[in-house]
């Protein structure tokens, strides 16, 4: 029962040899991402096989403007987090309890505004970019259910922060796995059983979401040992809220103009026809799967890092980005070798269409190398902003997705274009994510050596 009970209680992350802390950390939330990337994974499958390599397009297109209505989350969660993870490190109960109090208020508001906003402006978005006319109503009823089921994505999200703030990420991993399996249950049930279609692929995954957002909620209230759970905490409070904004803006802005620039860049890839749409969507959920380990470390070095900072120990936060990195590059770098070598295979799963398979595999293995790159960043980004510093790893990824990805993606279309290729080679849109993943870690890790972040704790 006491191992059990350790295995699902926050972890101290300001003792003990750092790699292995990180790793120990890192794990559970690998095997939680294989199961977040699940949900969008047999969407494309289930849609693929039962209905059809347009509806598997569908959901892919409607996925980027999903995740720009999702800024508002991603800030709330990132500034909680660091909040959490530094308040846990400094043991400061009553600051713990009011940040925590605070933003599960905040997500509702901010859940209630999504849920309007995205029902209205679904339908002119898609409009706006251009959506083939065979696959633009089935994005809008992706679009509009996962609006309305909302509250449940956010909550998880945001929840699981807070769990892996406390350096809980087995809970936040087993709840996810729940909700999985119902998922991929529901998926097969709506669309194959009861010809639902994209509709009931979009209800699955809501249904799945609220349950794990309701399971991390009932752990949270359990958790008396380290803060409390009172209606007196659940007020939006100036000062904590204030920093969550902060220290969660800068993320959330970062979210929101990759998501921006996705969009952008999807509607050139909407201009290449059905076909590139649906092997962008193929290359996205493999992408998914490679990127997990550089997230799950990212994520993990800013709970390392958080917890170091406001226990003081800069050395020590210091060696663990130095081995997190490093374990994050050798874990990519095999990864890298794998797509490169069963890419067919993967890009078989979604799709019987031979000409489809061939056409991912050859974009994929342009964009593999790039996988190791964005171990660093992710991983040296994630010590900056557990110290605090949320606004250098923005300025970066605003740099290179504005400067950088957009404007070399419509300069190669535009260089490339010839009489059999009016709108110029499609390869154009992994070629520029390559360069701008490339030139995000060079700068991410000149940023980190040169220490700014070391005074950015939040106390």
């Amino acid at each position: 029962m006491t191992t059990l009970k350790k295995l699902f209680g926050p972890v101290d992350m300001t003792t003990g040899t750092p790699w292995k802390k990180i790793a120990l950390f890192t794990i559970p939330m690998i095997i939680g991402n294989i199961a977040q990337q699940l949900y969008n994974t047999v969407d494309s499958i289930v849609v693929g096989k039962f209905v059809g390599d347009n509806a598997l397009a569908a959901v892919g297109s409607a996925s980027p403007i999903f995740n720009l209505l999702l800024v508002l989350f991603i800030g709330i969660s990132v500034g909680t987090s660091v909040m959490v993870s530094q308040y846990f490190g400094a043991k400061e109960r009553e600051q713990l309890s009011k940040t925590i109090g605070c933003c599960i208020t905040l997500t509702a508001i901010a859940s209630v505004f999504i849920m309007l906003i995205g029902s209205f402006i679904v339908r002119p978005l898609l409009e706006l970019l251009h959506t083939p006319d065979s696959i633009i109503d089935w994005c809008t009823s992706y679009l509009t259910v996962l609006f309305w089921g909302i509250s449940g994505v956010a909550y998880y999200n945001i929840l699981s922060g807070v769990l892996r703030g406390l350096g809980d990420s087995v809970s936040a991993l087993l709840y996810l796995l729940v909700a999985t399996v119902i998922n991929i249950v529901l998926d097969l049930w709506f669309v194959a059983g009861l010809g639902l279609g994209v509709f009931g692929v979009a209800l699955a995954t809501a249904i799945a979401q609220a349950i794990s957002a309701l399971l991390c909620f009932i752990k949270l209230s359990r958790m008396q040992e380290l803060f409390d759970m009172k209606p007196k905490y659940l007020r939006v409070d100036g000062e904590h809220t204030m920093t969550m904004i902060r220290l969660g803006l800068p993320s959330g802005l970062t979210q929101a103009i990759f998501s921006m620039a996705m969009i952008i860049v999807q509607s050139l890839t909407n201009s290449f026809g059905e076909m590139v749409i649906a092997a962008n969507v193929i290359i996205m959920r493999v992408d998914g799967f490679a990127m997990m380990p550089n997230f799950s470390f990212g994520t993990a070095m800013t709970t390392y890092s958080g917890q170091n900072v406001g226990a003081k120990r800069y050395d020590r936060a210091e060696e663990g980005a130095r081995q997190g990195t490093i374990m994050a590059m050798a874990v990519s770098a095999s990864i890298t070798v794998l797509i490169l070598i069963f890419g067919k295979y993967l890009m078989g799963i979604f799709t019987s269409t031979t000409e489809l398979v061939n056409l991912s595999v050859h974009m994929m293995r342009i964009l593999a190398v790039g996988y190791i790159a964005m171990a660093v960043t992710q991983s040296l980004s994630g010590v900056m902003r557990g110290a605090g510093d949320t606004m250098t790893p923005m300025w970066i990824s605003l740099f290179t997705t504005v400067v950088v990805r957009v404007p070399v993606a419509y300069g190669i279309s535009w260089l490339t274009r010839t009489a059999e290729l009016p709108n110029g080679r499609s390869e154009c849109i992994f070629i520029s994510l390559l360069m701008s993943w490339t030139l995000g870690a060079i700068i991410t890790f000149v940023f980190y050596r040169i220490g700014g972040w070391k005074k950015k704790a939040i106390r």
